[in-house]
């Protein structure tokens, strides 16, 4: 590789400077609010990619569906700032952030805005381009006592440092909860807390697949130090400073286009399972169910579709039914919605190669195609070969929502369910249209899932004009919380799933994905005993997102009734979520509007506890509950820190006071979630409608627990 080195020329602007470099290539420092700069390099032949699909300032209003100029500063107040020279180089500043350039050696550090040093450049070098690969590296100077959190999906301890890890999405099935890398989602997002207690993170703005190596790396020629990777992309990148965790990802998430607001049904459980659906008397099956969640009384706002509606075999053909398992699926979606149930259809970006609609969508150039022969790329898909719909050409997008409208909403379906959409194209030569500028598919892999997420948002929409809107996506880059909820993917029943799972989740809200789940019992893998099912149905009653959802070789399905003897323990804890629904409706809507994550790390709360920053099992619902899941084998005790900073804590359930800043140890029976409440807040719960919890139950009391 090749070390970018020293500016031949400086130009000043109003909002910061651009380096020229030998070889005509740009350097440039932005700001674009008072603590948020943009640096980025421009070879002399341009941009690898010109236009970009995350960043979108103006909350509310979307990027164009061809995407938004790389250089477009709409949306941004772009203050002036104050430029000053001196020994130690080139300083540009405002009023929350300053950032020095050595102008000899392209090397940046930054300061807050009372000039406390924040993070610089690695010293030796920093800013690399390989002529042989494509890629671009940014190296940064790193202290052991950082700490490293983001990346979206990402397994093990939230503190990330000593890791490398990537941004590939795959389809991650059986994945290890714990070390395995990469799972379903490109989020090249890092913050980090610095060994003085500052916040910052920093956007890197590709679709390129990259690597972050933070901390794992070691050589002798150099300090420590951590670096990013970019593969074959472009480096240009967003830093954002903070005092807390919470106002750094404030500004990501508003970035970014903000969080979707999604209708209020959608907060309650709700359930699927490839096994139901699959099944060779399907309808009869749900029908069944039907009957059995009104029979155990347990509330369900939601039923998820698998794809076996439309499988024939075990092949799945996307907008198509298979009538000999459902013979009449507009009655049984009728019967669904009577009981008080919204419909969410799975969804596959991939058309076999003996799709009813292959040859229609090949012949108006609607799939991603090899650049050598201008025909379909085929590569494997679930139980044979097919192709991958182009979401960048304006046919197949038609295509999409045309079939979404006749074959899903028309059948009475009302969400569809973006899912193996990690667009895991191997083929070098696949190229997509690029609605008229053509990209290589290595650098638009995460952009498919985005515009396949953004496509039947659109389409469902305009299906219901005025009304609030709905999508599910497993795979997407920093974007796809403009539109769709999502969730940690195919998990594997264990224990271990169990409490990795729960640092997944407070990973991705750290990120700036705040409507998130995962598969409540485990998706893959042997059944879920009695013990683990029902502290997995505990562990995820509070999270944004619960579904319970699951695909077991010998026929089992995860269901509320799964276990008869901890039937009463799992109903209460979905009714527990109900209980909470006001409370937590209004944290949906400050996520929407504040860009406050729902479900975090204690630490987002309580930043100046040290003890808060410890690996865990807690996490935080808003800024007053604190949950604390039982994630091991035959516990019935639980110990608990509860942080220092309110005056107390109080049990949910019986009002009994705990002492702020100790670990206590609490009974955790099988039937009780331990859950904890600071002082001084007030908790909207619901009550029971006809002795029976709904998602849309009014708020019946506003509970007060302290001063």
């Amino acid at each position: 590789m090749k070390v970018l080195k020293a500016a031949q020329a400086i130009h000043h602007t109003a909002n910061g400077v651009d380096a020229t470099l030998a070889d005509g290539a740009t350097f440039s420092i932005q700001a674009l609010e008072n603590t948020l700069f943009r640096v980025r390099y421009k070879p002399s032949s341009g941009y690898k990619e010109a236009r970009t699909w995350a960043v979108a300032p103006e909350v509310g209003r979307d990027v164009n569906w061809s995407g938004r100029q790389r250089d477009d500063l709409e949306g941004f107040s772009c203050p002036v700032v104050t430029i000053t020279d001196d020994d130690a180089g080139l300083k540009v500043q405002t009023v929350g952030l300053s950032v020095t350039l050595q102008t000899d050696k392209l090397h940046l550090a930054w300061q807050d805005g009372t000039g406390q040093p924040l993070l610089q450049d690695r010293a030796t070098s920093a800013y690399f381009t390989s002529a042989r690969t494509g890629a671009v590296r940014h190296y940064l100077q790193r202290d052991k006592a950082e700490r490293y959190y983001g990346l979206g999906d990402k397994t093990g301890p939230l503190n990330l440092q000593g890791r490398r890890l990537r941004t590939l999405a795959l389809d991650s099935l059986g994945v290890d909860p714990q070390n395995g890398d990469p799972l379903y989602k490109h989020w090249p997002f890092v913050m980090t807390r610095s060994k003085a207690g500052h916040w910052w993170g920093i956007y890197y703005d590709t679709l390129a697949s990259c690597t972050f190596d933070l901390g794992c790396e070691h050589d002798n020629y150099h300090d420590l130090y951590r670096y990013v990777e970019i593969d074959d992309g472009d480096l240009d990148y967003y830093l954002m400073a903070g005092a807390t965790p919470g106002e750094v990802i404030a500004q990501f998430v508003r970035l970014i286009g903000g969080t979707h607001l999604p209708p209020r049904w959608s907060l309650g459980f709700a359930q699927t399972a490839m096994g139901l659906a699959d099944a060779p008397d399907a309808q009869q099956q749900l029908d069944g169910f039907i009957s059995r969640i009104e029979a155990e009384g347990i509330p369900c706002s939601a039923f998820h579709y698998g794809s076996g509606y439309s499988s024939r075999g075990k092949r799945r053909y996307v907008f198509t039914w298979n009538h000999g398992k459902f013979p009449d699926p507009k009655s049984l979606n009728a019967r669904f919605h009577a009981q008080g149930m919204q419909l969410v259809a799975n969804l596959k970006p991939c058309l076999l190669d003996d799709h009813p609609a292959y040859d229609a969508v090949r012949a108006q150039g609607g799939f991603v195609q090899d650049v050598a022969t201008t025909k379909p790329v085929v590569e494997q898909f679930w139980d044979g070969v097919g192709s991958h719909l182009d979401f960048t050409h304006p046919a197949a997008i038609a295509w999409w929502q045309q079939g979404l409208r006749s074959q899903v909403l028309d059948y009475g379906i009302d969400v569809g369910w973006n899912d193996n959409n990690e667009y895991a194209i191997m083929d070098d030569g696949a190229v997509c249209h690029g609605f008229g500028q053509p990209l290589p598919m290595h650098r638009a892999r995460p952009l498919h899932p985005l515009l396949m997420t953004r496509a039947t948002f659109e389409a469902q929409a305009a299906r219901q004009p005025g009304q609030p809107v709905f999508t599910v996506t497993r795979g997407g880059p920093p974007g796809l919380q403009r539109y769709a909820q999502t969730w940690s993917g195919d998990n594997t029943t264990c224990w271990e799933t169990l409490r990795w799972n729960i640092r997944t989740g407070l990973q991705m809200s750290l990120s700036g994905m705040f409507n998130i789940g995962h598969d409540v019992g485990g998706f893959f893998g042997p059944t879920p005993s009695p013990e683990l099912f029902v502290r997995w149905v505990q562990a995820c009653c509070l999270n944004p997102r619960m579904v319970m959802n699951s695909w077991k070789a010998d026929g089992t399905v995860n269901v509320p009734w799964l276990h008869p003897q901890v039937t009463a323990d799992v109903a209460a804890a979905i009714r527990l979520r109900y209980h909470l629904m006001p409370t937590l409706w209004s944290l949906f809507e400050r996520a929407s509007q504040r860009h406050e994550p729902i479900v975090r790390p204690t630490f987002y709360d309580f930043p100046d506890d040290e003890t808060c920053f410890d690996d865990s099992d807690d996490f935080m619902l808003g800024s007053n509950l604190l949950v604390a899941p039982v994630v091991e084998s035959g516990a019935t005790t639980r110990k608990v820190y509860l942080p220092r900073g309110p005056a107390a804590w109080f049990d949910f359930y019986t009002g009994q006071r705990f002492e702020a800043g100790q670990t206590h140890t609490v009974p955790a029976p099988w039937s009780k979630l331990p859950l904890f409440v600071r002082s001084g807040a007030a908790i909207a719960v619901a009550a029971a409608v006809h002795g029976r919890h709904r998602h849309d139950d009014p708020v019946s009391e506003v509970l007060q627990f302290g001063p």
